[in-house]
């Protein structure tokens, strides 16, 4: 993973000729591979650290303080204004192209909405899998709406509407996340239900080259890889058609629960 974003900081600061492309792709890279060398040292809550450090990278730095919205309405924006930097660039790398190679891992170990709710106690879903995925379908369509609108109505000072937009959003993101957790007894029903950025990663996440297998003949059928994936996932089949196969955030409970030690990335 270090190789991976080293080279595309490197690839950006050359083709971009701006230095923000290495400290920012290299920062976040480095930040997964600390996260990787903690978690083959058996450190417990190696994930978490590298959701705190790219997280609140995102969010606050990124976010707050350079005034980037790095949801999704900055995306929208930046491609409607035909300009490819800033959340284009990070649409493309870790939502886009990016989960072909490593699928949902933004959410298990980036986004900074799950960094919250991943906080909270529902660690295992307490029910079955609701049928209101059609609602992250409603909410990617308002965002392209919203900001389509302010390019048609040629609303000015669009970069302070998008800034605030960025502010109010999350704050939703969070209560919504945190009543859905809540309510459900689920820590991830905000990200099976109702994000707009899984309509981007789901399709590439189906063919990710990372992702958990099972070994066949070494699995008891013992059901506990189902029991505590927060994202409802079939682990025990292998094939790309597998149950909420698309919805896996690579966040290795099922690997370290096996009481066999069957699965494996």
């Amino acid at each position: 993973m270090l190789a991976v974003f080293g080279s595309i900081a490197v690839g950006f600061w050359l083709a971009m000729d701006n230095l923000f492309y290495l400290l920012n792709f290299g920062y976040i890279g480095g930040s997964i591979a600390l996260g990787l060398a903690l978690y083959a040292n058996r450190y417990p809550h190696a994930r978490r650290v590298v959701q705190l450090l790219v997280g609140l990278y995102m969010l606050v730095y990124l976010g707050i303080f350079c005034q980037e919205n790095m949801q999704i309405e900055g995306f929208w924006y930046y491609l409607f204004s035909g300009v490819f930097e800033a959340a284009t660039i990070h649409y493309v790398v870790a939502k886009i192209a990016g989960p072909l190679l490593f699928g949902r891992g933004w959410c298990g170990y980036a986004c900074w909405t799950a960094m919250v709710l991943d906080l909270l106690p529902y660690k295992r879903p307490a029910a079955p899998r609701k049928n209101w995925g059609f609602v992250r379908y409603i909410v990617f369509a308002l965002s392209l709406l919203f900001v389509g609108a302010l390019f048609v109505l040629r609303i000015a000072d669009k970069e302070t509407i998008l800034f605030r937009s960025f502010l109010v959003g999350n704050a939703l993101y969070y209560a919504v996340g945190i009543g859905l957790a809540v309510a459900l007894g689920d820590n991830r029903a905000f990200c099976k239900y109702i994000c707009p950025v899984t309509v981007f990663l789901k399709p590439a996440s189906r063919y990710a080259l990372l992702r958990v297998r099972v070994d066949g003949e070494r699995c008891i059928s013992c059901g506990m890889c189902k029991k505590v994936c927060p994202m409802d996932v079939d682990v025990t089949d292998n094939s790309r058609d597998r149950l909420n196969g698309t919805e896996c955030i690579l966040c290795m409970e099922c690997v370290e629960h096996c009481p066999v030690k069957a699965i494996k990335l």
